[in-house]
């Protein structure tokens, strides 16, 4: 079996591993956060009211049609 064919992905492996590697790199660089501080933002944070989480009431539900299996385009108004 003939490997040589397979030396252009090369290039791309050796970036992926340096890109890699440099991010593990500069990720620890930054330093780390106290794991009761992160804790603490995170429970401050869940404990925020978010726009989203208002309930307003039941959403209003509209009867389904019952399927036929068949597909029907609604008439132009012709």
């Amino acid at each position: 079996m003939d490997l040589g064919i397979l030396w252009w992905l090369a290039p791309p492996v050796v970036v992926t591993l340096v890109a890699i590697a440099w991010v593990t790199w500069a990720g620890k660089a930054r330093g780390s956060v106290d794991p009761e501080v992160a804790a603490e933002r995170m429970a401050r944070a869940l404990r925020k009211e978010h726009p989203g989480q208002k309930v307003t009431g039941p959403a209003a539900t509209r009867p389904r049609d019952r399927s036929t299996g068949i597909a029907v385009r609604p008439s132009r108004g012709e």
